[in-house]
């Protein structure tokens, strides 16, 4: 079933010439309205006429995250203030975050992309759509809860947390599909049979779930658990947020929205675009974004791109699920973790050695984190009530700054490894193969 068949089944070359349309405007929104964008093409001596087709695209600078922080809050967006109608973020390394923002346009592009992802997974304006993705500056529920508004469905903005409400409405409300993270799901799952509910129970015909790696081998264990079709989806705030990508009910790779994102596959190390088929870091320009178009934006996601018709009758180039990073970013429980964000609140609180390891896991279904800092032989002999104080006192500060909880473990000097090269700063014993 198809929310927009004219774009989502549009022939190669009318999907070709929509997106030399869009990204010509594009260029010539950003030349003209970003300085940032203007002072890096003038740096490469281009202006907007000299991208004369879709190949030349790749002679555009690229974009990162660390442009969208060195710009903060709003030096990168493409309006005035007084056209953008919502602000979301995204945390920062160092305690400043990713501001996006979107113009109402915007925001209705951001609806129908949402509004085609929940219909990939059968959903209709009959259905009852529990959120349970965190509102807020987060964008994950409040895009959900757009795109159900969208489609015309009826949306129970329930957010995260408070897992045996969340339960209890499920069933008396007669959920039908379900958005969240996959490892909440499955904790959802153990709820309901704590609860001594069974899937019968329940009106769950589909999940769609993102925000963090997860494998098949999770897939069908929640597919089992709820008796529910389980699609993944995939966006990133600096795109636009969920919606950017998503799987059908064939579960052959995520469709990219290719009448709004341009992908490339580049070497990562080299920054060289890559062939069809290969794999390496995806990298988007978005060509209809008003608030914060963003050109060439690095992802760091590892995946490669599928161009193969998909059983489905859509057209648009599928991506396979991300199976890594191409930096030292951690997706733990929805939230964006870099080590760096860990060392400024140990810098910032200084009754530390500056070793420290991130060790995650996945235990019971939900990720956990566990942050090993050593301290000074003086420090080990303070009395036991001390240690347990500044335990708790860094694993507040890391709650504030990261927004998840995080247990700290003191540990004696010289525990930690020490190596000649980069410091191994994160153990992560999950699994998403």
């Amino acid at each position: 079933m198809y929310w927009n068949e004219r774009y989502e089944c549009m022939s190669q070359d009318e999907l070709r010439q929509l997106q030399w349309e869009r990204l010509q405007q594009t260029i010539e929104r950003v030349y003209h309205n970003v300085p940032y964008y203007r002072q890096r093409m003038q740096e490469k001596g281009l202006e907007p006429g000299d991208i004369k087709s879709l190949d030349d695209l790749q002679k555009l600078p690229f974009t990162n995250k660390q442009d969208l922080r060195d710009n903060y809050p709003y030096g990168m967006f493409a309006t005035p203030m007084s056209e953008i109608v919502r602000i979301h973020s995204s945390s920062g390394t160092t305690g400043k975050p990713t501001v996006v923002g979107y113009t109402r346009k915007d925001i209705s592009t951001w609806s129908e992309l949402m509004a085609r992802c929940i219909s990939f997974g059968g959903g209709t304006k009959e259905d009852i759509i529990q959120v349970a993705y965190g509102y807020g500056l987060f964008t994950g529920g409040l895009g959900f809860h757009y795109g159900v508004e969208k489609l015309g469905a009826s949306v129970i903005p329930i957010s995260g947390g408070n897992t045996k409400r969340q339960m209890m409405i499920m069933q008396d409300y007669g959920t039908t599909m379900l958005a969240c993270t996959p490892s909440y799901a499955l904790y959802l799952a153990e709820v309901m049979e704590e609860m001594e509910l069974t899937k019968d129970d329940l009106k769950l015909k589909c999940g769609i779930f993102g925000a963090e790696p997860w494998s098949n081998s999770m897939r069908k264990e929640i597919e089992n658990k709820f008796g529910i079709l389980a699609l993944d989806i995939y966006g990133l705030s600096e795109i636009m947020g969920p919606g950017v990508a998503c799987e059908c009910a064939e579960k052959d790779g995520l469709h990219i929205f290719e009448d709004h994102f341009i992908p490339e596959i580049i070497n990562p190390e080299t920054g060289e675009v890559m062939p069809m088929g290969s794999k390496g870091e995806l990298v988007f320009t978005t060509i209809t974004k008003e608030g914060l178009p963003v050109i060439r934006y690095r992802t760091r996601d590892i995946t490669r791109l599928i161009e193969e018709k998909c059983n489905c009758g859509r057209t648009h180039v599928r991506m396979e699920r991300v199976s890594g990073r191409s930096d030292d970013m951690l997706i733990i429980r929805g939230v964006n973790v870099f080590p760096s964000q860990v060392e400024s609140v140990l810098l910032e609180i200084g009754e530390t050695e500056p070793h420290y390891l991130l060790i995650v896991d996945r235990i019971g279904n939900l990720d956990i984190l566990e942050v090993w800092v050593e301290v000074s032989d003086r420090m080990l002999s303070d009395e036991v009530r001390r240690l347990e104080q500044l335990e708790h006192k860094i694993s507040k500060e890391i709650e504030t700054v990261l927004n998840i909880n995080a247990k700290v473990k003191l540990v004696e000097p010289k525990t930690i490894e020490r190596s000649e090269g980069k410091a191994k700063r994160v153990i992560d014993k999950r699994r998403f193969e």
